[in-house]
């Protein structure tokens, strides 16, 4: 079927040549030559676009576009005008122009404008398809070879890179073959973890993780300017891919890097260990009165700020003013933005985000959220509306206009889980359904990765016989009790603590006020 297009020009006889070439391109062209006319057609017909001159007698073209839009607002309307002054030009797109084309036009030039606007979509789908057709056997050849951190994380950054362009497409069954790639990653790099964890935590060759990043990457950017350092709890590295316009808005990217969670990938040991500057067991050593293990009754991390600042004077940073503020709700929120003078003066403003892992907990508890979040793609659409409107960007404005330099981060991501895992424990075994602790606990080898000697991990023991154990790829771990129930409950839900890209691999970024 043809697309309709309706043409408004005072001199519509003139431009004849041009719309036989449009309709046989497959257009088909309705000619008016006054806006009176043209709104009674809107009021009758669809149409899928219009093309109005800016300069008519009578009605023009820029006071027709309110009355057009009021009648079909989602008629898209193309301008051609001979003025190229800058104020039409602003008046034009902010009345919601889809584009504008300058005269004396021709008809390709109109022809590029339809394509753009009107085949959009098809075209970017279409190229999609093709090019990860060229690239699916590079992707699978390429896996086999992986062998050190930094090229895991290129490679995942490559999936991420294909699943937001597959956000665009309606072709299910390449996104699922995109799908059963990233799981096929998943368990390999599993094996990587299991065969190289260990190493990292005593070797030289390892990347920045969780207990060095502060001091690795923040430090050194305290050290020469004032930084808010956003904490934003459970952000995967394609959710920060997806709001990161938000944020460029009013900065510049100076670096975008990642780094690895320590495992168990859960906030109660990575985010404490990011603030410490420490391992798990360090934190417990060092701190123990203030570290809970996971059998233990106790808010698990209420003393971020205290781990801060005792990392602060161990590397140097004991001189610098710091504010840490946690957000829970969006009440403290607003509050943080409307007493933001309060804060602007201090070299460190902290700030830990807690949206994403409310929302994705909500996604298990709430029917609801349940159907808003149905896979990765709605993930990362919500992620981005909820941010869209949030305080936490109008935060992030006063930032850039108070010469704040951004370092934006997480403490580890989330995967969606699919695979129950048959765990048995005692009363004592943690309730976690990515990763368990306990003296006795009975599992499947194939399913996760057991840690008979949790001290050479750096993790806490909670009695001498502890072990941990770390689900892969997206296992859950169900306990044989009202195991269908917990099945149905826990399926295709964000969890974390356990082995996945997803949890793993997550992103820092740091980026100055424009």
């Amino acid at each position: 079927m043809s697309e309709k297009i309706l043409w408004i020009d005072d001199e519509i006889d003139l431009l004849k040549p041009h719309i036989v070439f449009l309709e046989k391109k497959g257009y088909h062209v309705t000619p008016v030559n006054n806006v009176n006319e043209a709104l009674e057609l809107i009021d009758s017909e669809k149409f899928a676009l219009t093309l109005i001159d800016e300069n008519m007698p009578g009605i023009s073209g820029l006071e027709a576009i309110p009355m057009i839009k009021e009648r079909d607002n989602s008629l898209k309307i193309v301008m051609v005008t001979k003025s190229e002054e800058e104020h039409i030009m602003e008046e034009a797109i902010g009345s919601q122009i889809a584009d504008y084309i300058l005269k004396p036009v021709n008809p390709n030039q109109i022809l590029l404008s339809l394509k753009k606007n009107l085949q959009e979509d098809n075209l970017v789908e279409q190229k999609t398809i093709l090019q990860y057709q060229q690239e699916f056997r590079n992707l699978s050849m390429e896996l086999s070879y992986l062998k050190s951190y930094q090229e895991w994380a290129e490679y995942y950054k490559k999936i991420l890179n294909w699943e937001i362009k597959f956000d665009k497409v309606t072709d299910n069954e390449f996104a699922d073959l995109l799908q059963s790639q990233k799981e096929e990653a998943n368990i390999q790099f599993a094996k990587f973890i299991e065969n190289n964890y260990e190493e990292w935590l005593g070797g030289s060759d390892k990347p920045v993780m969780s207990h060095t990043l502060f001091k690795d990457k923040v430090k050194p950017e305290v050290e020469k300017s004032k930084v808010l350092l956003l904490m934003v709890d459970n952000l995967r590295y394609d959710q920060w891919k997806v709001v990161e316009p938000l944020f460029t808005k009013y900065y510049n990217k100076v670096s975008e890097d990642y780094y690895y969670s320590i495992l168990p990938t859960a906030t109660q040991y990575a985010r404490n260990s990011f603030f410490a500057g420490l391992l798990p067991s360090e934190i417990e050593k060092r701190f123990p009165d203030k570290w809970f293990n996971d059998n233990e009754d106790g808010n698990k991390n209420e003393f971020e700020r205290d781990f801060l600042e005792d990392q602060m004077k161990r590397i140097g940073l004991g001189s610098k003013s710091m504010k840490y503020l946690k957000v829970l709700n969006a009440d403290f929120e607003r509050k943080i933005y409307d007493d933001f003078n309060q804060h602007k003066n201090n070299d460190l403003l902290v700030i830990v985000y807690n949206f994403i892992d409310i929302l994705s907990h909500a996604k298990t508890d709430n029917h609801i959220v349940d159907q808003l979040i149905r896979d990765d793609k709605t993930f990362r659409s919500l992620t981005y509306n909820w941010f869209e409107n949030s305080s936490i960007v109008k935060i992030i404005k006063l930032a850039a206009e108070n010469g704040y330099k951004l370092v934006i981060t997480t403490d580890h991501g989330t995967v969606y889980v699919k695979k129950p895992s048959k765990v048995v424990g005692d009363r004592e075994t943690s309730t976690n359904i990515r990763y368990k602790t306990g003296k006795s606990l009975t599992y499947d080898d194939r399913d996760v990765w057991a840690i008979t000697n949790p001290e050479k991990l750096f993790l806490p023991k909670g009695n001498l016989s502890s072990k941990y154990i770390f689900a892969k790829n997206n296992i859950f771990l169900a306990y044989p009790k009202n195991y269908n129930h917990f099945v149905n409950y826990y399926k295709e839900t964000y969890q974390h603590g356990g082995i996945s890209l997803e949890e793993c691999i997550i992103p820092i970024s740091i980026l100055e006020p424009k």
